[in-house]
């Protein structure tokens, strides 16, 4: 048996070991370039091979909302007349999966569930199954893509300077712009504008469509292009109204280029980041379209019924550098986008992000063209100028970042003889990563007067997110 003294030298040599080890790596990370912050949490990855060009890669997105809606005039939530509606949901939850079989070939799926409140994003009725409870997951993205000429080359793996991938399945590769684009995982604010997304839930899945898609690079230049076949729409309008209806069944078409002025960004998945605090040096301008042959129908009067096409452009810029002094680790950011909506005369439509309320029939007043609970005029046949900033706050921490930010969104819409200008302000803690998150943000709406089509009102809604994505 060994004695006291012995054991007591061998538990100190090890407690010695352990310390030197502990001091090698927090010195490490003070040598290596920018604070352990900079770093997202990474990837879960599975190699396939010794070489790591054959891999199974995972992902998780998990949005969790805190929030107090003001609501629009006339809005009953489950029976019960409400101005202010507190609640909670889950907005995004998802899991991915990026399966690299070859250098030549890859497999990406998502599946999840989006916008399960108390109230909605389940089932119908009362009880177990009732309104909000147990989400069907579904397939979000589900493609395959091959390299016809890969970013670099199978036997000499050297870079080339143009490549080509072809995809085909379920896919978020939507031209238009950088945020019809966007990576939900990594945006500046609580959440996007939606109207980045022209057809969202009308003719696609969740911002997706089916289809084949290209995408690559040529030298600075990134660029994608889709045709796809557009989810069946058959609304009828009212008399006055225009309305989705692709009955005829024509293909969409979209595309979108961008140039990097100074560090490329990858374009391996569908999704672009909208912020990299700092940590790159990005400045790139894009522009894109989307067009459908007959995707909508009005009807000017009894009877009369008439298709038009879908139409979209776009132009956009986007900035993300860092400023100052390099010890202080600040970073500006910086996205504005104008879009040009051709959808038919006079199209409007109205959405609410988890929108608690319906309609109160007894409700005597002013009930605004965008409905109840949290709706807004969401886009419409015109003009939307849509901008947003962000500020990353010097360094004072080893662990935690701020970030304020601030949005304004001018919309010039036919359906409204009034143009209407919509408000986001904010605030983005970091914690350890990019990816860990706490954000705050206050949007102010206007509604409209249906009869006139001019504002009279505005309303609230406060939102604070917890996010965890890698």
């Amino acid at each position: 048996m060994l004695s006291a003294n012995v054991i007591g030298q061998e538990t100190k040599a090890l407690n010695d070991t352990v310390i030197k080890e502990n001091k090698e790596i927090i010195e490490s990370v003070k040598n290596t370039e920018g604070p352990v912050f900079k770093h997202s949490l990474g990837d879960l990855n599975i190699k396939l091979d010794e070489s790591g060009e054959r891999y199974l890669k995972f992902g998780l997105n998990s949005q969790v909302w805190l929030r107090s809606t003001e609501n629009n005039p006339g809005t009953l939530v489950n029976g019960v007349e409400q101005k202010y509606t507190y609640d909670a949901g889950l907005r995004r939850m998802r899991v991915t999966m990026q399966a690299q079989l070859s250098p030549a070939y890859q497999i990406y799926v998502q599946l999840g569930i989006n916008n399960q409140s108390f109230i909605a994003g389940g089932g119908s009725g009362t009880g177990a199954n009732g309104q909000g409870k147990k989400p069907a997951i579904f397939f979000m993205d589900a493609y395959n893509e091959l390299a016809i000429i890969p970013q670099k080359d199978f036997k000499t793996k050297q870079e080339n300077n143009f490549n080509i991938y072809l995809g085909a399945g379920l896919h978020g590769f939507n031209g238009i712009s950088r945020m019809s684009n966007a990576s939900t995982g990594k945006i500046l604010m609580a959440d996007l504008p939606i109207f980045n997304y022209p057809n969202i839930e009308n003719s696609d899945q969740f911002a997706r469509q089916l289809g084949v898609f290209v995408r690559g690079e040529y030298d600075k230049f990134n660029y994608r292009f889709a045709i796809n076949k557009p989810f069946a729409t058959n609304l009828q309008p009212n008399i006055g109204q225009t309305v989705d209806n692709n009955q005829s069944g024509k293909l969409s078409y979209s595309g979108y280029v961008m140039y990097n002025f100074f560090d490329k960004e990858s374009g391996s998945t569908a999704f672009l980041p909208g912020f990299y605090l700092g940590t790159k040096k990005v400045i790139n301008i894009g522009a894109g379209f989307y067009s459908s042959k007959d995707g909508a129908l009005s009807q000017s009067e009894e009877g009369l019924f008439k298709s038009h096409d879908h139409s979209v452009l776009s132009a956009d810029f986007f900035v993300d550098l860092p400023i100052g002094s390099k010890s202080k680790e600040m970073a500006i950011n910086v996205y504005s986008v104008f879009y040009r909506y051709n959808f038919g005369p006079n199209y409007l439509r109205n959405l609410g992000i988890m929108n608690p309320g319906i309609l109160d029939v007894n409700y005597t007043g002013t009930v605004a063209m965008e409905g109840v609970g949290n709706g807004r005029n969401l886009l419409g046949t015109g003009n939307l100028w849509f901008t947003q900033a962000g500020f990353l706050l010097p360094k004072f921490s080893e662990t935690v970042k701020l970030q304020p930010f601030a949005a304004y969104t001018l919309k010039d819409l036919e359906g409204l003889n009034e143009m209407g200008s919509y408000f986001d302000v904010g605030a983005n803690l970091f914690v350890l990563s990019q990816s860990a998150k706490i954000s705050y943000q206050y949007s102010s709406r206007p509604l409209y007067d249906p009869a006139d089509r001019k504002q009279f009102d505005r309303k609230g809604e406060h939102i604070l997110m917890f996010q965890l994505s890698f």
